[in-house]
């Protein structure tokens, strides 16, 4: 009898393996889902890495800088790079905005880094894979390799152009955009920096004001009007602990001095993965349960579909005296053979076209596991319906009209 479910399928096999093929689809969607998922966290924890830092310092009750925006003077790094604990100590901005290269737009998170000489600082790419780090000031770039840049492009960022002088990989920011790294002075510009017409407007209202004219101030409006095209805010100091320093102990040390928000890496990545992720995580959670049922549906019915065609033979079956365990399994085994087929079409479809997505999606060898076992428990408890029916069969009805 083990061979009976093999010939019932081969008898109908066009039907088997165009229903398992659309099966298939399915659960290729549904480890997809599960990769895109895993890969939002993998971005969330390579923009960890790939910065070198221990501790994150922000505004005071922010979760910046990567949830929340944050602002903090550019020279407080001396002060916090003079605590006991802390080797290395660098300012850094984030920016996330559309960067134009010729005609192309990119979506891209742009990111401050120290001056030129400071390679190796916290924030700096941590290796290229052509080209060579920033060297000066002004007007230079590396490029993440999903930018589409290339050694020598020139792109725009705000009203200045930047030459691409290194390539890197893997950097991304948690939602995935590669990053763009610039000097910091030309990324606080960038980021805070008002357009022409904003400043002149300001410069109007600034020198219409009658306080800035009186000679009790003299000078006054030029250091206003110099505030406004200049800035020096950054948005986080990124520090590297000295060997043998607690991250607990240096961040509540700064904490209390400073009387700034510290992080750690393990305080940085639950913001990261528990509040920036976790609604998209129960978004994505919803689908897989949705998908689950779909295909459940699909499996019942088309299992439920055989049995009906093959009633007379299940009749004859149990009037040769068939035990009714073996009709169970019969149609039990059509159900884990088409969940079979499913599968493996569906994990072949999700390799092929995961590298297609525009998010990174990371497909793992747990979730297939875990993908399939569940995929033949569903198929599993979706022949229960069939089951049922085969066994309430009279064998009469082998010889009724």
């Amino acid at each position: 009898m083990i061979s009976l479910a093999g010939r019932d399928i081969l008898h109908s096999w066009g039907k088997f393996v165009f229903t398992g093929f659309g099966l298939g689809l399915l659960i290729g969607v549904t480890l997809v889902m599960a990769g895109v998922y895993r890969g939002m966290v993998d971005d969330g924890r390579a923009l960890l890495d790939n910065s070198g830092a221990d501790l994150w310092v922000v505004q005071r009750d922010t979760l910046g800088p990567y949830a929340e925006s944050s602002s903090l003077a550019d020279d407080l790094y001396r002060t916090i790079l003079a605590m006991p604990g802390v080797a290395r100590a660098a300012n850094v901005t984030y920016l996330t905005m559309q960067v134009r290269e010729g005609e192309r737009d990119v979506r891209a998170m742009v990111v401050g880094i120290a001056p030129a000489g400071a390679a190796g600082a916290p924030g700096w790419p941590p290796h290229l894979v052509a080209g060579r780090q920033l060297t000066r000031g002004h007007y230079e770039a590396i490029a993440d390799l999903a930018t589409g840049l290339r050694i020598g492009d020139q792109l725009t960022i705000r009203r200045n152009r930047f030459t691409v002088v290194g390539l890197t990989r893997r950097m991304v920011s948690s939602s995935g955009d590669p990053m763009v790294f610039i000097p910091l002075k030309d990324a606080q510009e960038a980021q805070f920096l008002k357009d022409n017409d904003a400043i002149w407007q300001s410069r109007r209202r600034t020198g219409e004001n009658p306080a800035f004219n009186r000679p009790a101030v003299p000078g006054l409006l030029e250091a206003v009007i110099a505030s406004q095209t200049t800035s020096s805010s950054v948005n986080a100091v990124l520090v590297q602990l000295a060997e043998g320093a607690l991250a607990d102990e240096v961040a509540a040390s700064i904490r209390r001095w400073k009387r700034l928000t510290v992080y750690t890496r393990a305080q940085m990545e639950g913001i990261l993965v528990g509040k920036l992720i976790a609604t998209s995580a129960r978004q994505i959670a919803m689908f897989l349960v949705i998908l689950a049922l779909v295909s459940a549906a699909i499996v019942a019915f088309i299992i439920y579909t055989l049995t009906m065609d093959k009633i007379r033979e299940i009749a004859v079956l149990k009037l040769i005296g068939t035990r009714n365990r073996t009709i169970a399994w019969m149609i039990l085994q059509q159900a884990l053979a088409l969940g079979a087929i499913g599968f493996a079409v569906g994990k072949i479809s999700a390799t092929w076209t995961a590298p297609l997505f525009p998010k990174y999606v990371l497909l793992v060898p747990q979730d297939s596991v875990v993908g399939f076992l569940a995929v033949l428990g569903i198929c599993a408890a979706a022949s229960v319906v069939a089951i049922r029916m085969a066994l309430a069969v009279d064998p009469a009805e082998a010889i009724g009209g």
